[in-house]
């Protein structure tokens, strides 16, 4: 089984100042096989902390990013062949068939992205998941303004998701089975 931590669009430190430590509870002290970032770290900082959180780091870049990272990446976990891009190449932000088009272009079964700051899980002919802000800042599109980052749990081809999300202290979650 592979554990994958899902997250993006900190904006550390132009928004946030870090990830809410109520949120961090969710993922400190574990190791991760992988660590899925939707980009728009904005500080080399937020890079130098991931890379600590999981045997392997996919990272994209976002519209906010200045650094060196590529706008797509792909990996592959047992049998699932999963996609990552920022998600600010469709329009309107999270658009899910432009997004599902992109997966299937990119002959993918799972396609994570961000940019939209609120975090989405949509099964098609692509599964679509959107971890949401880790830090809950506010997107040009809105968001949900609450922090939010998923936990994957891999097996034999099967796919168990874990949405994390804080509400006024309280950490919320929601699970997703494919």
């Amino acid at each position: 089984m592979a554990s994958v931590l899902i997250m993006g669009d900190t904006h550390i430190p132009r928004r946030a100042s870090r990830i809410p430590r109520k949120l961090e509870e969710v993922f400190i002290g574990k190791k991760f096989d992988y660590l899925i970032f939707t980009g728009d770290l904005t500080g080399e900082s937020v890079l130098n902390y991931i890379k600590n959180l999981a045997d392997r780091v996919v990272v994209v870049r976002g519209n906010m990013d200045h650094l060196n990272l590529p706008e797509y990446a792909e990996l592959k976990i047992g049998d699932l062949r999963i996609g990552v891009i920022h998600g600010d190449q469709v329009y309107p932000r999270g658009n899910r068939e432009q997004l599902e088009e992109i997966g299937i272009e990119k002959g993918v079964d799972v396609l994570v992205s961000g940019h939209t700051h609120s975090p989405d899980f949509f099964q098609g002919k692509v599964l679509l998941v959107n971890p949401g802000s880790a830090t809950g800042v506010w997107g040009g599109g809105g968001g949900s303004l609450r922090p939010s980052l998923m936990i994957c749990n891999i097996a034999e081809g099967e796919m168990n998701v874990e949405l994390f999300e804080l509400e006024k202290s309280v950490i919320k979650r929601r699970k997703f089975r494919v």
